[in-house]
């Protein structure tokens, strides 16, 4: 593909056939899932399922890749398609228009995805998408709190029990403790939130794509390094 002849300067011809040929499921298509699921394609990931239940607003402009003044008032899944394939026109794309629940998870084929990734907020939402990734034994990343933040330099790749500072991976260590999963891999921020007052998280533009970010790379290089392993 034309488009990744910059990444042919860093990584062989087969390591870019090899993400070409795998596919990732990403739940969530806002501040950190947008960027994650763009950087991933961006990367070459041959095939990706989305799944949103939202429409973009104007709140979302000020940190949501997919969020313009073009696409106010769209469904996130049909944005994000449109983009990605003005990216790639070769990409295979999944569209999940839902609010993930217990009702509808099973609606989603996990076996079709070599990866998952969390994005969403919504901590029962989270669990359900973790567990049913467990029970399938597929790969998962899951992103914690990105909100009320602003240093964009704090965010790690690491197991959940080794978090700290995060109000979201404190809830989610312990109810995955209680589900008796013991293992994640999480993107943590070390940043203390900041305490606002308000129930509805502050964001800016440099912060929560960023976290997506890491979370795409963490992918293509685990992806990488499962397949040099083998």
């Amino acid at each position: 593909m034309e488009f990744l002849s910059r990444t042919e300067r860093m990584l062989s011809a087969d390591e870019i056939k090899k993400i070409n040929s795998k596919s990732v499921l990403v739940f969530g298509l806002g501040g950190v899932g947008g960027s994650c699921v763009e950087s991933l394609v961006r990367a070459g990931i041959g095939k990706v399922g989305i799944v949103d239940g939202d429409e973009y607003e104007i709140t979302n402009v000020n940190r949501q890749i997919f969020a313009t003044r073009k696409t106010l008032g769209m469904r996130k899944v049909d944005a994000c398609q449109e983009r990605l394939w003005d990216i790639n026109p070769e990409l295979i794309v999944d569209k999940y228009d839902l609010f993930v629940t217990e009702d509808n998870i099973r609606d989603i084929d996990f076996e079709k995805y070599d990866y998952i990734v969390d994005a969403i907020d919504t901590i029962t939402s989270k669990l359900l998408i973790i567990k049913e990734a467990y029970d399938k034994n597929i790969k998962i990343i899951s992103a914690m709190g990105a909100g009320n933040r602003l240093d964009p330099t704090k965010f790690k790749v690491l197991d959940i029990e080794k978090t700290k500072s995060d109000p979201v991976a404190r809830i989610m260590r312990k109810k995955l403790k209680d589900m008796n999963i013991k293992k994640l891999k999480v993107v943590c921020s070390e940043e203390l939130p900041i305490k606002t007052g308000d129930r509805t998280p502050g964001s800016i533009s440099f912060v929560p794509p960023v976290c997506g970010m890491v979370m795409a790379s963490y992918v293509i290089s685990d992806i990488l390094k499962s397949w040099n392993d083998s």
